[in-house]
Formats: C-alpha cells, sequence, structure tokens
C-alpha cells in the first residue's frame, strides 16, 4: 500500500510578460522543481496553472475607455440599469468605471442584505429591527441611509455604496436597492446584469418582462475594440484591475494552451501529465460568509483526462457498517476488494458524505488554496496521487 495520498506543491517560476512562451515557462519550471528537490512525475500528475500568468502572457488587457466604448455600442440610448454587481474593488469597480463612463445615466441596483457572491451589505438583524423585507422592498439611497446609515464592510472597511457612487462619470450613477430584477424596469428597459453565476436567468426573467436592451457582464469585450484584448466566452467576467485605467480579462483559448503544455510534458517526460488552468476556488469562508468563486468557472480549460466526477466509497461507513466485525489485516482486506470492486455508486448508502463534484472544480479549489493570490510566487502548481484511493500500490 501507498503510504502517502494526494500531494500539492506550489511550484515558482519566473515573473511573465506578454508574449512569454508559457509552455516552456511550466515545463521547465516543474522538470526543474522534481530534480531540486527529488520527486518524480507520474501519469495522472495534474499541473495546475494560475489564469492570471496566461492572461499575461497573452496580453488580455483593455483599456476602461475601450470598454466604455463596447458599452456605447451596446447601449446607444445612454441609459442603462445596472443590475446586482458584487462589491469588490478588485473585480467590479474598475468595470463599473468603465461602464459609467460609457453611458450618460445609470441606475445601479446593489442587491441586499449581501451580494451574489456573500459580501454583506448589512446584517439580516439589521434588516429584520427595521421591518424591511428585502425579497419586495426597493430602496432609495436616501431610504437606504436612513435605515441603515454608513455601512463598512467588515473586511476591507470600504463603504461599498459611497465608493461605487465615487465612480461615476459627471456624477451619472444613482444607486438603488432590491433583489427582483423586474425593479429596474420602472427606471429603464435598458439593462445590464453584473452577475456572474445567476445571469443567465436574471437575463431569462428580464427579457420575459420585457426588456428592450439585455446584456451581461459576458457580453461585453467579446470581440476586440480598438485593439483591445477580449474573451469570447466571458467577456469581462472573470476581469480585475491592473491599473487605475486597464483590467486583465479572463485567459482565451485556455484549451489550446492545456494540451500543448500536456505535449510538451510527454515528450520532456514521457509522462502523461492532466493539465487545467485554474482561477477562484470553489469554497465558501465560514467566518464572513463569502464564496470564493467571483470567476465565471473554476477551470475555463483542461485536458480530457479531468473530466467527470469522484466515485468513492466512505470508508468509515464500510468500517462501521458491513465490516463491523473485521479488524486489522481483514478489515485493510475487505475495504481494498470493496474499492477495487465498486461499480456506479450513485445514490448508495455506502457513498453518503463522499464529494460528487468535478474534477476540475475539486483539484481547482485546491490549487487556488496552495498558491495563494498574494506573494507566494507560486503561479503553478503540482497535484499529485489525487487519483489513487486506499487500495493503490
Amino acid at each position: 500500500m501507498k503510504l502517502i495520498g494526494t500531494q500539492a506543491k506550489g511550484i515558482k517560476a519566473p515573473i511573465v510578460k506578454e508574449g512569454d512562451d508559457l509552455v516552456k515557462i511550466v515545463t521547465e519550471s516543474v522538470i526543474s522543481a522534481a530534480k531540486a528537490e527529488n520527486f518524480f512525475l507520474s501519469d495522472g500528475d495534474v499541473v495546475g496553472v494560475t489564469e492570471a500568468v496566461v492572461a499575461r502572457t497573452q496580453g488580455n488587457y483593455a483599456t476602461i475607455d475601450q470598454l466604455a466604448k463596447d458599452v456605447r455600442k451596446k447601449y446607444p440610448d445612454g441609459v442603462v440599469g445596472v443590475l446586482f454587481p458584487i462589491l469588490s474593488r478588485n473585480r467590479f469597480a474598475i468595470m463599473l468605471k468603465g461602464i459609467a463612463r460609457g453611458v450618460s445615466k445609470m441606475y445601479l441596483v446593489l442587491s441586499y442584505p449581501n451580494d451574489e457572491v456573500g459580501n454583506e451589505l448589512v446584517s439580516l438583524d439589521q434588516i429584520e429591527k427595521a421591518g424591511i423585507n428585502p425579497y419586495s422592498d426597493v430602496l432609495s439611497e436616501a431610504e437606504f441611509r436612513k435605515y441603515f446609515g454608513s455601512v463598512k464592510h467588515p473586511y476591507t472597511g470600504v463603504d461599498y455604496v459611497e465608493y461605487y457612487k465615487s465612480l461615476a462619470d459627471n456624477d451619472n450613477i444613482e444607486i438603488i436597492f432590491a433583489n427582483n430584477p423586474r425593479a429596474v424596469l420602472k427606471y429603464t428597459s435598458h439593462v445590464l446584469t453584473a452577475e456572474i453565476h445567476n445571469r443567465a436567468r436574471t437575463k431569462k426573467i428580464l427579457k420575459e418582462a420585457s426588456a428592450k436592451t439585455v446584456y451581461g457582464l459576458d457580453d461585453l469585450l467579446t470581440k476586440s475594440v480598438d485593439g483591445s484584448g477580449c474573451n469570447p466566452d466571458f467577456g469581462i467576467l472573470g476581469a480585475n484591475k491592473a491599473t487605475e485605467e486597464t483590467i486583465k480579462l479572463f485567459p482565451r483559448d485556455c484549451d489550446v494552451f492545456v494540451n500543448k503544455v500536456q505535449a510538451e510534458f510527454k515528450k520532456l517526460t514521457g509522462k502523461t501529465i492532466e493539465v487545467m488552468v485554474y482561477g477562484d476556488g470553489a469554497f465558501k469562508d465560514p467566518v464572513c460568509g463569502i464564496w470564493e468563486l467571483a470567476d465565471p468557472v473554476v477551470s475555463p480549460g483542461f485536458t480530457k483526462g479531468l473530466l467527470g466526477t469522484p466515485n468513492e466509497l466512505k470508508l468509515k461507513y464500510l468500517a462501521d457498517n458491513e465490516f463491523k466485525n473485521l479488524k486489522g489485516d481483514e478489515l485493510k482486506a475487505a475495504l481494498c476488494d470493496s474499492i477495487r470492486c465498486k461499480k456506479d455508486l450513485t445514490g448508495k448508502m455506502e457513498s453518503q458524505g463522499t464529494t460528487p463534484r468535478r474534477y476540475v472544480d475539486l483539484i481547482g479549489s485546491l490549487c487556488d488554496l496552495t498558491s495563494g493570490s498574494g506573494d507566494k510566487g507560486t503561479p503553478i502548481v503540482l497535484v499529485q496521487n489525487y487519483f489513487d484511493n486506499y487500495a493503490t500500490e
């Protein structure tokens, strides 16, 4: 029996720039780390590459003036309702600045008591004390301030209502608080949904409610504007702040990239290494309630060996039930036999409590936690033994 299970290793790499050969950088960094730290690569190992370095080497950037030009094209009337953005200085604020620059009037609708990924504007206790029904009540900024005063994010200390208002172009942002997307139609029939994960449903609701123009962040900069970067699949979803006037978009053509990296590993090592590009992990902070996933997907590109979901037995369930009278080597042998003989466990009691999420979401979350988002300098993560189990020899 192998005595070590899943391992995740952060691999340090050079700081990349536009035009760098990232396929070469990734493969050389992993192979050099293996030689220096005396470990070996094996078939089925997974190499994750953070989306940020992929986008950087692609030069997938846009200015907010280029974004504003695309907004003007899509909303020639000059008036837009922007629905349900997340509260983020790094993510949405820079986009809001560009969108505001592209219109004459914006009705910015903030969901409350929290945004789509759990950032809190006000607490449920405050909502209840004020006698507000967030499912039906629509509040103006003045009404919101009357009930709740100045509200600051518990982690960042930012009053996002004040901050987002400050990003207006010639004071052209009016903030409204609501949770029903139809509420915006009282102000304008031209709508941009800024949601990440609920965007398809919101677009459907608005179209059924006879909104005249309906787009999402995934519809902006899907094509290059005046030489800008673009993303045909996700638009500006997954983008974040690069400078005060530019955004870095989510990388494009990731499937092409991961297959090239896999082929290069095969050529250099003889091993079949699975490769993925990863962004935000899919997990929720238990203290503040923020759901980490501010990207449209955990992985925008991965090799075919990462398709699927786990099909796992719950060992402690078997040990406490079917094999409760066994101990030591007999118990070990029975568990290993069960693993080797397992079939589709969907709905089976012996799989209860396992995690049948997609491999790319599970491994991508592991990579995100391993590499961090600050100064670790490990934009590449090597995950080994992930597909091993208790019976692996």
